[in-house]
């Protein structure tokens, strides 16, 4: 098994996918660079067909397997995202995919995945109990496992969006980019600080529940209970054994943030009226964070909008 990314992995990604995953747009937001006094751009992964970058990783770990490995059929655990990114995939394939997710995963997107034909066990209350679940049914059925963001293929996959940025604004001095188990962050740093040693990386997590936070902090990947959150997206552990995220993220990591409930509101909101834009707290949390405090690093920054998979209840609640 292969044990270390290359930017090889990252274009090879990049040609796989292009048939099943979107080039996104790189939007510049004027209201948000008046309130920053910098140049501010949205990456919006939210134009996915899934909703969010999730299915850049899905699509490209999927698309790597031998013929044999797509007949028997895939498994992931997932917050949602990237369950909806596999399901989508496994569809457009014709292979059977199995997603295991824990009982605090909204319903909009439990929904979601059974329209798009998948296998749903809801197990437990947090990502670790759908993770041992889902290995039991690797064990039983022969399925492969599509982590969510602790696998090679995975991250070169998000590490395109760092390739479509650069293809669009070579000048980009920061990027902000929501951090959780740590598959986005460090594919599209790897791909920028590999090519821009410069340009300034920023991790933006929610207060509570913060794993990746925590672990960096701490020097080792660590465990901690989940809670109630607007950025459910970015709950779940690192994983038992993790072996790649972690180091990667603290390789090429120059700052990792956490932002308020509140925060996240208000990035929330902001999309929804400047933008018109209805995008779930994952992604408002980098949009939330320059609202609130705007040093920045550079004056060309570029905020990653990871999706909109909210739950319709939440939205009729801030409004």
């Amino acid at each position: 098994m292969k044990n270390k990314l290359s930017l090889r992995d990252v274009w090879q990604a990049n040609k796989r996918i292009r048939n099943i995953v979107a080039k996104t747009p790189l939007l510049y937001s004027e209201p948000l660079s008046k309130h920053t006094g910098r140049h501010i751009y949205l990456k919006l992964e939210n134009y996915q067909p899934t909703g969010a970058f999730k299915l850049r990783g899905a699509a490209n770990k999927i698309l790597s397997l031998t013929p044999e490995e797509q007949s028997k059929g895939v498994a992931t655990f997932s917050t949602g995202n990237h369950g909806i990114a596999v399901a989508y995939v496994a569809e457009q394939l014709g292979i059977n995919a199995t997603v295991c997710i824990s009982n605090r995963v909204p319903n909009e997107k439990v929904n979601r995945l059974m329209r798009l034909g998948a296998n749903v066990e809801k197990v437990g209350e947090n990502q670790d109990d759908a993770e041992a679940f889902c290995y039991e049914l690797e064990e039983l059925q022969g399925l492969t496992v599509i982590k969510p963001f602790d696998d090679i293929q995975v991250i070169a996959g998000q590490g395109t969006i760092g390739l479509e940025i650069l293809h669009e604004l070579p000048e980009v001095d920061q990027l902000i980019v929501p951090l959780s188990g740590g598959g986005l962050l460090s594919g599209i740093a790897f791909t920028l600080k590999t090519m821009m040693p410069d340009i300034h990386i920023q991790g933006i997590s929610m207060e509570n529940s913060a794993v990746m936070h925590e672990s960096l902090k701490r020097g080792v990947p660590v465990s901690m209970k989940e809670s109630d959150t607007l950025a459910d997206s970015l709950l779940g552990g690192l994983g038992p054994s993790n072996e790649h995220t972690f180091q990667l993220t603290r390789q090429y990591l120059d700052e990792s943030l956490l932002v308020s409930e509140e925060t996240i509101k208000k990035g929330i909101l902001f999309m929804m009226e400047h933008h018109k834009m209805i995008i779930e707290g994952a992604a408002a949390a980098g949009i939330g964070k320059v609202l609130h405090k705007s040093e920045e690093a550079g004056e060309n920054i570029v905020i990653v909008v990871s999706g909109n998979n909210v739950d319709h209840d939440t939205i009729r609640e801030l409004l």
